[in-house]
């Protein structure tokens, strides 16, 4: 088991406890009962509750880490907006600001990222 996994579990169960003390003795002292068939659901609840948020953070650790501009070169993408000679191009599910490379670039051409200039990409096409 990983470290992770060790601690996600160890953490769902201290909140079960602590759920189970406010159930049967902080609630009690308000004058509020609540029966034992509820807080047996809303254990069940809270499990899965911390089931998904550990195989969504998983997921989420798993994925590619996210680029930055300088590590974008020779990516793939299509103008959004088109480069005459600045625009915007679209590269995986991201959009860029970007410049051509010395050339007008049509909506929806293909383009590959040729290097940075400021908070810019400089790009050419993908022919």
């Amino acid at each position: 088991m990983s470290g992770r996994l060790i601690l996600a579990i160890v953490s769902t169960i201290l909140q079960e406890a602590a759920l189970v003390v406010i159930v049967l003795v902080g609630l009690p002292e308000l004058g509020i009962n609540i029966p034992l068939a509820v807080l047996i659901i809303l254990m069940i609840a809270w499990a899965a509750v911390a089931v998904v948020v550990y195989r969504a953070g998983s997921r989420a650790l798993k994925g590619r880490p996210v680029a930055g501009m300088a590590t974008m070169v020779g990516s793939r993408g299509r103008v959004v907006k088109p480069l005459k000679p600045e625009g915007l191009v679209r590269i995986g599910a991201e959009l860029w600001r970007a410049k051509s490379a010395g050339m007008e670039i049509a909506v929806g051409d293909e383009v590959i990222v040729v290097g940075q200039e400021g908070n810019k990409l400089v790009v050419r096409p993908g022919n």
